[in-house]
């Protein structure tokens, strides 16, 4: 194909005697473009900012995929991967060419302070219990609220330190009012439909088990308790994740690396929260709702988990449908008693009757966790997600 374009220039079809072949011959080859046959320094002008404060070329990975740049993208670039792009954006953008490499970012450390505030909550939920199991009368309600308390407050600060601490540092959102619904629904909702379905209730709950409105403490200690295991594998994944980042050379590399590594680690916190809701059921001599209790373990390790790495959204949106599906289960089987309003309870009353009053939670929990794990396979998996730590965190 060369030789047809040289034979269609005038120069080429005069012969070398002719003056416009001389012409040509005395002509000096021009420089090429440097513009034109530069794309990287056009880049690295629209994302002239991130060049600036990047600290290593993983940040400039990070953020190019974040911005949509892919390594199919990247070959338009002249390289191979968003990797390779990132280094030698990281390269010109140096002012001082002796600085020597960076280090590859090292792996978050676990520090005392957040180790310990993630044994508070369980600490402290399992004082309250205890305190309500001593108590008597009416000092039986005041040890609850007191309880509920200190437990929200542990909570609170467990969550505000460590792998389970948002990155904007931000106040809890809508989330955190949906949460609280589905940890008090794990007290109290089971039993309460079961005496709404038999037409109760007829009094309120004594924190009893013989009680017409028993409560369900177990999946609520062994929930307290497992925020210790979710913390240390939540440090899990992202250590081991910025470690497959920084030796990964391509996005579907790395990939391919993180999404066995966020399943096995999700697999982890559920024989862990297992384990516990075993112990916990033991201690306060309660069956074990083990399919409701995992479920909901689940879809709060996945919404916290996708929290942490800037994903917020999606889980705000799953725990609000979820918390509003299980209200709408106990209002259906009390707006039944409505003149002409049987038919709205039938569904409910059937699962109930059928498989007991933890099926509603069971589906409804179980349904969001499945949802949220797909989503977290995606979000999760991607290079932007694991970006370097902030430092004054």
């Amino acid at each position: 194909m060369s030789g047809l374009g040289e034979l269609d220039r005038p120069e080429a079809q005069a012969g070398p005697g002719a003056p416009g072949a001389r012409g040509a011959a005395g002509r000096k080859p021009t420089a090429p473009r440097r513009g034109a046959a530069d794309p990287v320094k056009a880049l690295m002008h629209r994302h002239r900012e991130l060049c600036e404060r990047a600290v290593d070329p993983l940040e400039i990975a990070a953020e190019l995929e974040a911005h949509g740049i892919t390594d199919r993208t990247a070959t338009r670039f002249r390289h191979r991967d968003v990797f390779s792009l990132a280094e030698e954006m990281y390269a010109r953008a140096s002012r001082d060419g002796d600085a020597p490499p960076p280090a590859q970012p090292a792996a978050p450390r676990a520090r005392a302070d957040w180790a310990l505030l993630t044994l508070l909550p369980g600490t402290l939920c399992a004082a309250a219990m205890a305190a309500v199991h001593l108590t008597h009368g009416q000092s039986r309600p005041f040890a609850a609220a007191a309880g509920t308390l200190a437990v929200a407050l542990g909570l609170r600060a467990a969550l505000r330190r460590g792998p389970l601490s948002r990155p904007d540092r931000t106040a809890p959102g809508r989330a955190t009012a949906w949460t609280t619904w589905l940890v008090a629904y794990a007290l109290l909702g089971n039993g309460l439909l079961d005496d709404a379905v038999a037409g109760g209730p007829d009094g309120l709950p004594t924190g009893t088990a013989d009680s017409p409105w028993p409560l369900t403490a177990a999946p609520v200690l062994a929930l307290a308790l497992a925020c210790a295991p979710a913390a240390w594998t939540a440090h899990l994944f992202t250590g081991r994740a910025r470690r497959k980042l920084a030796a990964s050379r391509g996005l579907e590399d790395f990939a391919a690396a993180v999404r066995p590594l966020l399943l096995g680690v999700f697999a982890l916190f559920l024989g862990a929260l297992a384990a516990l809701l075993t112990l916990s059921a033991a201690v306060l001599d309660e069956p074990a709702p083990y399919p409701e209790t995992l479920t909901l373990g689940a879809l709060l390790f996945l919404a916290r988990i996708l929290t942490t790495h800037g994903f917020a959204y999606a889980p705000a949106v799953v725990l609000t449908a979820t918390a509003t599906l299980q209200a709408a289960a106990l209002a259906a089987v009390f707006t039944s008693r409505l003149p002409g309003c049987g038919f709205l309870a039938t569904p409910v009353e059937t699962l109930v009757t059928t498989w007991g009053a933890g099926t509603v939670p069971t589906l409804a929990c179980g349904a969001a966790a499945l949802a949220l794990l797909i989503h977290a396979t995606r979000k999760l998996t991607r290079a932007s997600a694991h970006a370097p730590p902030d430092t004054s965190r």
